[in-house]
């Protein structure tokens, strides 16, 4: 199933709570201001819709390069996507994030510009984008990893099952 076009999502974070339980490689999703910012629909797999975490820049993002579980996000100027710690979600577990939203606070305004710079660079190498989220989560699933890769990734099965059971 493709997707004309990504979304950036707030994950419930009692949600990343729950799942982290059974995975401890589940993102912190609380404890800031805001939730940290999701990119998805990336693909789905019975029933659930896998987003990953992004991650505003950074000097060392620069510094990367891009592996089979990191995207960096126009050079890293604009952060990078970790898809090793990409996680499946059902459509009651997020909100979309408001990127027409006004605001006088600049903190809020420069996030809302990097959402927007972010979403327009990863929808532009929507392609790349895809492809490596669900080679990652196929050669996860296949056992064909490198050991230090898959050390990194998050238990994409048993956090599919432990989706179904949160929403049910």
């Amino acid at each position: 199933m493709m997707y004309k076009s990504f979304k950036i999502v707030k994950v419930d974070s009692k949600y990343c709570d729950y799942l982290r339980t059974f995975d401890n490689k589940v993102p912190y999703n609380a404890g800031r201001k805001d939730l940290r910012p999701f990119i998805g629909v990336l693909f789905m797999v019975s029933n659930c819709e896998y987003f990953a975490p992004l991650s505003s820049p950074k000097p060392k993002h620069k510094l990367l390069k891009n592996t089979l579980d990191l995207l960096k996000i126009n050079d890293g100027i604009y952060g990078v996507i970790n898809f090793n710690n990409m996680i499946p979600v059902e459509k009651n577990n997020y909100i979309e994030f408001d990127l027409n939203k006004k605001t006088n606070d600049k903190n809020e305004i420069f996030r809302i510009n990097l959402l927007r710079n972010q979403l327009r660079w990863l929808t532009s190498n929507k392609k790349e984008v895809l492809t490596k989220s669900k080679l990652l989560y196929n050669l996860y699933k296949n056992k064909k990893l490198p050991k230090n890769v898959e050390d990194r990734c998050c238990n994409f099965p048993l956090l599919e099952e432990k989706c179904r059971e949160y929403n049910n």
